[in-house]
């Protein structure tokens, strides 16, 4: 994964593809690890990522649930999501949950607010 930050916002690039059972606790471990070390505000982008499974979902939602407990003011905005990805979100009926945005921009300036 590639992580970079702009100002107090992590911004979290996973290289892999697939966010399947093969990838996902690692995934979710690293991303727990940067919240629980003081990011409170997180940008997914998902831009190369182009299929997600149940495990890759699951991942997803304990990264947003750290976020709500450690506090309100704790924030992951998704962004570059393909229309596949997308769909999974909507299927498994978890899509109204997250805040997503086109693009890496949008993201940022949405937890800048």
């Amino acid at each position: 994964m590639n992580i970079k930050h702009e100002g107090q916002i992590a911004i979290i690039e996973p290289q892999q593809r697939r966010i399947d059972a093969s990838f996902s606790s690692r995934f979710r471990e690293d991303i727990e690890g940067l919240i629980e070390r003081g990011h409170k505000k997180v940008v997914l982008n998902m831009k190369h990522v182009e299929f997600v499974d149940s495990s890759g979902l699951g991942a997803v939602m304990s990264i947003k649930r750290l976020m709500k407990q450690l506090g309100s003011n704790q924030s992951l905005v998704l962004c570059h999501m393909s229309d596949v990805v997308w769909n999974v979100f909507k299927l498994a009926q978890i899509d109204k949950m997250f805040t997503v945005c086109l693009t890496e921009e949008e993201a940022i300036a949405r937890l800048n607010m």
